[in-house]
């Protein structure tokens, strides 16, 4: 009889393979009184874990190339300084000293003490730091077990591509509480068929990484652990978010039967690389990709998208301990702008905060980085509070403009005043510049991210200032519903078609579409392929999403009659009870 689990899918595909269960080193953990003397050694114990764990995320770090996400790259050096952090590691080693216990119970302490306050704080960033916290302290318990390292897998799926011998083995799906940035790395190059967690939402570290490479991915599976063992043969789906046990040959043979379907539509996807994205009435779309770092660009060039929508150039000053300078960000800059060959560049200044921080020493001149708080000194508000970083930035970006289209995206816009400052300190930039070249700069496009309801609501009022608006959805749908996206517990309550995010979208779009001022979708909603209709008949023609994800969604807007979204989209506006909503985005996706 076929048990079925259920979860949120976040990465689209199917799976029919053998699990490998990754257990967690929380579990059972010994608890030990220690002889007054025996304390000394045991603080050395856990000083040498510390050590050793923060030599492997080191190595880690340095292991992460161009085919992994560069999310990536922040997130291990997040987990370096949640290990460095006096708030886990002397409060541990202080519980060691005071209360005469082993490591292992002292660090687990410590960890739900910090995990209980986190919990009493309303504010975002301090929640979604719990998945982090948990997945250091995991690590610190297998170097104190002796276990240092990646998870084991069989040695027979070391390589991306299984030897001639075992040419017809079947991958690993990997099954776990939850997976770590780190882990992450480490399983770069195995074969691997998908990922199903207990833990996570759309945006967390499995979700990006999976859709990034293609596999299939169900996340939040409530008590996965418990009923999946190692070697059983899982179904994983991942368009509806189902994970199938015990299933029977038949279920089995036709799941294996849609697995080769989608692999063939993956394959007849990349003919449509060099065609334009046009709907059946002739309707021309256009769909960027975002980009975190220049080297993302030849993924970009791989799939001929109309341009860089989103170049998020903060990732330019994490893991490092002082700011890039101007001639550094100009020719990260420059590289990028010349590599489209003419295609616009679309580049978002500084969005540091919540869970994207930097460290930087006193002596470079800025002590104060940011709250680390979504609600707190990010974004906009932290170039403002910084003003020569952000002018050094801006000035970068105008020298790198004379080598082809590029254009300045403000993020986190929440009213006209900050807008105007930002907008002056670019004329300071360019007005800058033009003194030390002894020549006018020119000018260059500004527009503003929407991603919070003050801006969508006021926008009438950012258009007079703004040459273009882009929307960033997914903080649109938390701060709207207010629902943390990464916190699996109501993971279930971020809803991008609640009837109230739609109806923010759709005038956001259509306030934008009747001043003639360009919009665009940059959050997870432009990608993926059941939102696109919907976003096309509200008027959008800009989309903007992660490279892998364009000739699925092209395929898609290919195969769409405007007329008949157009009045789907009608009914939807109407609407206020979900499941009518459901019932007629199911009616968009037939053809």
């Amino acid at each position: 009889m076929t048990l079925a689990l259920h979860g949120i899918a976040v990465s689209r595909g199917i799976a029919v393979s053998r699990a490998l269960v990754w257990d967690s080193a929380l579990q059972d953990v010994p608890r030990t009184q220690l002889e007054p003397k025996a304390v000394k050694a045991e603080l050395r114990r856990f000083d040498a874990a510390l050590q050793e764990v923060d030599v492997e995320l080191a190595e880690i770090g340095e292991q992460i190339g161009d085919d992994l996400p560069t999310e990536l790259d922040a997130l291990v050096n997040l987990h370096r300084l949640i290990l460095q952090d006096p708030i886990l590691a002397e409060a541990t080693k202080a519980l060691i000293a005071d209360r005469r216990i082993n490591a292992e119970w002292a660090l687990i302490e410590q960890m739900e003490l910090l995990l209980e306050q986190f919990a009493a704080i309303d504010d975002a960033y301090f929640r979604e730091r719990n998945a982090d916290v948990r997945q250091v302290v995991e690590r610190v318990l297998k170097a104190l077990r002796g276990e240092i390292g990646v998870r084991p897998l069989p040695p027979l799926f070391a390589d991306s591509k299984p030897s001639a011998e075992h040419a017809n083995e079947e991958p690993w799906l990997i099954v776990a509480h939850d997976i770590s940035p780190a882990d992450m790395v480490q399983l770069k190059g195995r074969h691997i068929a998908a990922f199903v967690t207990e833990l996570g939402g759309s945006t967390s570290h499995t979700a990006i990484v999976a859709r990034s490479l293609g596999l299939p991915a169900v996340v939040g599976v409530s008590r996965a652990l418990e009923f999946i063992r190692n070697g059983d043969r899982v179904v994983v789906d991942g368009k509806v978010g189902a994970v199938l046990l015990d299933a029977t040959e038949v279920v089995v043979e036709e799941y294996q039967r849609k697995q080769a379907i989608l692999a063939l539509s993956r394959q007849r996807l990349k003919r449509l690389t060099n065609t334009d994205a046009k709907t059946q009435c002739g309707k021309r779309v256009f769909l960027h990709a975002n980009i975190e770092l220049p080297s993302d660009v030849s993924r970009v060039l791989d799939v001929n998208a109309d341009g860089v929508g989103l170049f998020r150039s903060e990732f330019l000053f994490m893991n490092r301990k002082d700011w890039p300078s101007e001639d550094e960000q100009f020719e990260a800059y420059r590289n990028v702008i010349q590599a489209m060959k003419g295609k616009p560049v679309v580049l978002r200044t500084l969005d540091l905060g919540a869970d994207k921080t930097v460290q930087v020493d006193e002596g470079s001149g800025t002590a104060a980085v940011s709250s680390g708080s979504a609600l707190g000194l990010r974004s906009i508000r932290f170039s403002l509070a910084e003003p020569a970083v952000f002018l050094t930035q801006i000035r970068a970006v105008l020298r790198a403009a004379q080598y082809g289209p590029v254009k300045v995206l403000l993020p986190m816009l929440t009213n006209l005043r900050e807008t105007r400052q930002a907008l002056s300190y670019i004329a300071m930039a360019q007005q800058q510049l033009g003194e030390r070249m002894n020549q006018p700069v020119p000018k260059i496009a500004v527009g503003g991210m929407i991603e919070v309801p003050a801006a969508a609501l006021s926008l009438s009022g950012f258009l007079k200032y703004l040459d273009f608006v882009s929307i960033g959805t997914n903080d649109l749908i938390q701060y709207t519903l207010a629902v943390d996206r990464v916190d699996h517990q109501v993971a279930h309550l971020y809803d991008p078609l609640h009837p109230a995010v739609l109806r923010l979208i759709h005038e956001i779009i259509s306030v934008s579409n009747k001043a003639s001022v360009e919009v665009s979708v940059c959050g997870e909603m432009a990608g993926d392929v059941r939102m696109t209709r919907l976003l096309l008949g509200m008027g959008l023609v800009h989309f903007s999403m992660h490279p892998s994800q364009i000739l699925d969604v092209k395929e898609h807007l290919m195969k769409t009659q405007l007329v008949h979204v157009q009045q789907c989209i009608k009914r939807i506006s109407r609407q206020f009870d979900p499941d009518t909503i459901e019932a007629v985005m199911r009616e968009l996706q037939n053809d």
